[in-house]
């Protein structure tokens, strides 16, 4: 499910950051990224727990080429949340 709103600036691959966050999450959890939409709250959806999140920044700081605090990612009320502060933290390098 993608986001009109989301942020669209492609990678390397072509695929937005959007994109990328949501394959990461869906491997991590072993779905598919259309079970992950801007709405989804990990934590109350999908039970992840604290290694599980951990387990999505560090895939995602190397997909990305930046460093993500766990807190960070703990703090976003969801995925959309997430994309957003990303999106800050790419802007940034």
């Amino acid at each position: 499910m993608t986001d009109p709103q989301a942020p669209s600036t492609p990678d390397a691959t072509g695929r937005s950051l959007a994109d990328i966050v949501r394959t990461t999450i869906a491997d991590v959890l072993g779905t598919t990224p259309d079970e992950i939409s801007d709405s989804t709250d990990l934590e109350a959806d999908h039970g992840v727990d604290s290694l599980e999140l951990m387990a999505v920044g560090a895939q995602l700081e190397r997909a990305l080429g930046v460093q993500i605090s766990p807190e960070d990612l703990m703090r976003a009320d969801n995925v959309g949340h997430a994309i957003a502060l990303l999106t800050e933290r790419t802007a940034d390098r």
